[in-house]
């Protein structure tokens, strides 16, 4: 049986005009948006369900597509790949999928995760088993020797449980696309490039233009979307001269590849919330990071910015993206910290950034999820801020700010849910966090004995 609602909206962003509506009417049908009024053309009916918010600030269902189901929040890359079966990474993921649409994102895109997890977590979503996001699944990222997910000794090789997977041949780069494809996948990664760098400091990418080419063409002939990550600058070239549809990072982009991005029409997603939350929470005493990495990635952040700028001010559509799934990106807490970025960083304006979060991210999420915007035949995805973004967008890294979220018609819970992260990830066995020489020791005693003398002080 059909049923109707009038959601009331105060004021109104429809998630493609850049003008603020008031005092706006979303019609919802069977979680669809059948039509947007005035509040004054749609009086209200006693059979029609109402839903009235205020004169809180209503947008549609935020975007993230740059989300790991599969990786746990993972502090190493050990427990992205080793460390739990793939079962519990699928109910794992189900839970985390929770947490992100409690935060406001009703659709992501999962683009590289190991085995079929990203794909079991979108088919119990989808049959109504759980609630959650809109999940746009891909498969393992596939790889080379100089790719990502390569990253254990050759005597190792990359594991079954791997978020990646390797291939050596173009044979097997095409078969592994069809392999995927045959799976139920709705985008293929492919891992341009890894850390291999030359003598220069370039980064390699990982398969030449012509593999390149090939992998995005068989994706594109099987009718699904082609993802690569690629942070350098020949990756990035490879990428858009070969026309994917999504490129993440291209933190080295150069002008010949901007040129290639915006002749093939390719998206770029910075993914700069990773490094920025490296850079700004990881503690510089901590032994994984502090021999040379804070210094690397404090340089890709600054390179990133800059060269990101130019792709902004080239009219290259920017989805938003987070690389949620690691322990310092943990899921359903700082999706928003992309949008907060684009806006301070980035140069977009804050109305700018939530089109990024919306339309424009729709445009890589699978055909069927027709999201990011308030219009007839969109999904009925919304949230309702008590704040306005356009005026601080920072409120939307405030849970408290966030009044309900609908998905497909329906509200959903905000709650965040409580767990034990050293039962859901942390598995690694890790016996000492660094090296206890005798210098070492006493090292850490005189930085003990100096902060406890500046504690007296003050």
């Amino acid at each position: 049986m059909s049923t109707k609602t009038y959601f009331r909206c105060g004021k109104l962003f429809d998630g493609e005009s850049e003008t603020i509506m008031s005092d706006q009417t979303i019609v919802v049908e069977n979680g669809k948006i059948t039509q947007v009024a005035a509040s004054s053309e749609l009086p209200a009916a006693d059979d029609i369900t109402e839903a009235d918010f205020g004169t809180n600030f209503v947008m549609p269902g935020l975007i993230d597509v740059h989300t790991h189901l599969a990786y746990g929040n993972a502090k190493t890359e050990e427990d992205i790949d080793l460390y739990s079966s793939l079962e519990f990474r699928a109910l794992r993921g189900v839970f985390f999928a929770r947490q992100v649409l409690a935060s406001g994102f009703t659709t992501i895109v999962a683009p590289g995760d190991s085995g079929m997890v990203s794909r079991a977590v979108r088919d119990a979503i989808d049959a109504g088993l759980f609630e959650g996001p809109g999940v746009t699944a891909a498969g393992p990222y596939i790889t080379s020797r100089q790719g990502l997910t390569d990253w254990y000794p050759t005597w190792i090789g990359v594991p079954t449980t791997s978020i990646g997977v390797l291939v050596t041949s173009r044979d097997e780069q095409i078969e592994q696309v069809r392999k995927q494809v045959k799976e139920g996948v709705d985008a293929v990664k492919i891992a341009m490039d890894g850390i291999l760098r030359r003598p220069n400091g370039e980064l390699v990418a990982a398969f030449t233009m012509d593999e390149t080419k090939a992998m995005v063409d068989e994706i594109h002939r099987l009718g699904k979307i082609a993802i690569t990550h690629a942070r350098g600058r020949e990756a990035t070239l490879y990428a858009a001269k070969s026309g994917v549809d999504l490129i993440f990072h291209a933190s080295e982009i150069d002008d010949e590849g901007l040129e290639a991005v915006l002749a093939n029409n390719c998206a770029i997603c910075p993914t700069l919330t990773l490094l920025r939350n490296t850079l700004d929470f990881v503690e510089p005493e901590d032994p994984a990071f502090r021999e040379g990495r804070a210094n690397a990635w404090r340089r890709e952040f600054d390179a990133a910015v800059e060269n990101l700028q130019k792709v902004r001010e080239a009219g290259v559509p920017m989805p938003i993206g987070t690389d949620s799934g690691f322990a310092v990106t943990p899921f359903g807490e700082w999706h928003a910290r992309e949008i907060e970025i684009f806006v301070k960083d980035l140069g977009f304006s804050p109305i700018q950034a939530l089109k990024a979060a919306t339309s424009v991210s729709a445009r890589v999420v699978r055909p069927k999820d027709k999201v990011g915007r308030i219009a007839p035949g969109y999904r009925a995805d919304l949230v309702a801020l008590t704040s306005d973004p356009t005026k601080n967008i920072s409120v939307l890294l405030e849970r408290d700010k966030f009044a309900a979220v609908v998905r497909g018609g329906r509200f959903v819970s905000t709650e965040k849910t409580l767990y034990d992260p050293k039962r859901v990830s942390d598995f690694a066995m890790t016996i000492s966090s660094d090296l206890y020489t005798r210098e070492r020791v006493a090292e850490l005693m005189l930085q003990r004995a100096s902060l406890e003398q500046g504690s007296r002080l003050n």
